[in-house]
């Protein structure tokens, strides 16, 4: 009997603007529902958009410069649409299938960030060479 090799989708999340953001949260909700095991590795400026903190803020999400223009009228559509943001749509893929969620633990101590300020999604708190065992076999994207 051949085992079926299960589809792997590892993503590290170095960004924290919306832009970028929001490709995470639809790739990991797509991999989810397609059956895909999905490991996110929440590293630097990405750490940061899961902490309570950011999370919790009433300001409008940052974006990067190169797509500054577009922010507003991506945020309108994004309203009208009814269209969930990011970490909703993680959140809801760990509903439906097999996705975890790690912080860096070398970048929490950069910044001082300590377990307790970080979204109650966050599964583990893991350094670099736990994540790569994790994704090992899949496919890696860097966000």
């Amino acid at each position: 009997m051949v085992e079926e090799k299960k589809k792997k989708l590892s993503i590290i999340v170095f960004s924290g603007t919306i832009d970028k953001l929001m490709p995470v949260g639809i790739l990991t909700s797509g991999a989810a529902a397609s059956g895909y095991e999905v490991n996110l590795f929440f590293t630097f400026w990405g750490l940061q958009a899961i902490t309570k903190r950011s999370l919790n803020s009433q300001q409008p999400p940052r974006i990067d410069k190169n797509y500054e223009q577009m922010g507003p009228v991506m945020m309108q559509k994004m309203q009208e649409m009814k269209f969930p943001m990011w970490h909703q749509l993680v959140q809801q893929a760990k509903e439906v299938g097999e996705v975890k969620v790690f912080a860096c633990s070398t970048t929490m101590e950069f910044f001082g960030i300590k377990r307790e300020d970080l979204a109650e999604f966050v599964d583990d708190v893991v350094g670099v060479a736990t994540f790569l065992d994790r994704a090992e076999g899949g496919t890696t994207l860097f966000i």
